[in-house]
């Protein structure tokens, strides 16, 4: 079986689906025939999906952490210069996840919501893109958080980051929870923070419901999240990969595509 980045692109299993494909329309004509069967369907979204809008990945040569070490969850809390590091890296936006608009994957994303066709997309991003593609918010898991705006530990009030933004460089003062005074945090998940349980309970339910599951942009390297697709696939979901790179779930799915988000998904769902 051949690999590499980009090609080829391929499926198994199944009776309409057997062999490799060399041919990218004939990859196409397969996943829009795996979604027009599907009744539920389930998007689960990477990095990979996000870096067409200028956002880069974590681990890639370029990516965020090559560039800068991870401040991790207990750091923050103990040590006034990691919250101030960490804060200054989010006014500055020195780790790239915000500012970006949404690209073709994401509008493709939001017409198969829109058409009933995927019931839910779990996503390992920050960076808010699907909200802004116009997925309704109650149809988007994050798994990982979000980086457009900041909650407390304590009470978990929201603060925008516009507000906090005026005082941390106007005054030079660590962000406070305005309710109760306790720990104010970028709303995404560092290392060592709990995964968000809501999340994680909403996003089991919801890949043991679909019938197809479809990864977009994900190495499906980082746990927990990167265990939906092979609990969706032992449920009797089909599973499609739709990704750069190999990853290690790629010889029990039954479509395969390594090649970009936006390209494959526009040829699948058409856009306006």
């Amino acid at each position: 079986m051949m690999r590499g980045c980009c090609a080829p692109i391929w499926c198994r299993g199944g009776r309409n689906y057997g062999g490799v494909l060399s041919d990218l329309m004939s990859a196409h004509a397969a996943l829009a025939s795996l979604i027009a069967q599907s009744r539920r369907a389930v998007a689960f979204t990477g990095a990979g999906i996000s870096t067409e809008s200028g956002i880069p990945d974590f681990r890639s040569p370029g990516g965020v952490w090559s560039r800068m070490k991870p401040i991790y969850f207990d750091d923050f809390l103990a040590s006034e210069a990691m919250r101030r590091e960490a804060w200054r890296r989010v006014f500055t936006g020195a780790m790239g996840w915000t500012g970006a608009t949404p690209n073709r994957g994401h509008r493709a994303v939001a017409r198969l919501v829109a058409q009933r066709k995927v019931a839910a997309v779990i996503t390992q991003n920050v960076d808010n893109l699907h909200q802004e593609s116009g997925v309704p918010a109650d149809r988007i898991i994050e798994l990982h958080g979000n980086a457009s705006y900041a909650t407390c530990l304590d009470c978990g009030t929201r603060h925008e980051l516009e507000t906090l933004k005026q005082s941390f460089l106007g005054r030079d003062e660590i962000p406070t929870c305005r309710a109760c005074g306790g720990l104010v945090k970028s709303a995404t998940i560092s290392f060592g923070q709990p995964m968000p349980r809501a999340a994680m309970d909403r996003a089991e339910t919801e890949t043991l419901a679909c019938d197809l599951f479809i990864v977009l942009g994900s190495s499906l390297v980082v746990y927990p999240a990167a265990g939906f697709p092979l609990l969706a696939k032992r449920n009797g979901a089909r599973l499609v990969i739709v990704n750069r790179e190999p990853t290690e779930y790629d010889d029990i799915a039954d479509l395969v595509i390594n090649d970009e988000i936006g390209p494959t998904l526009s040829a699948v769902v058409p856009l306006d």
